[in-house]
């Protein structure tokens, strides 16, 4: 299991439809809710298929 934190930025294998490869990890647990940096959409996603497609990971700021 892939250590994750808020705050974080993923960058995955495939692209967003708006062109952007990174995501800000807003919560974690089970499922992550992960927010594109391009055009800030939202989406939870099961933490099994997102640590499959993580190309590289970016220690970000904690959001207290």
């Amino acid at each position: 299991m892939i250590k994750i934190d808020v705050g974080d930025i993923l960058t995955l294998k495939k692209p967003h439809p708006c062109g952007s490869y990174e995501w800000e990890v807003l919560r974690i647990g089970q499922d992550l809710r992960l927010k594109c940096v391009g055009c800030n959409h939202q989406m939870m996603v099961a933490r099994k298929s997102i640590e499959k497609s993580i190309k590289s990971q970016e220690k970000g700021k904690d959001i207290q």
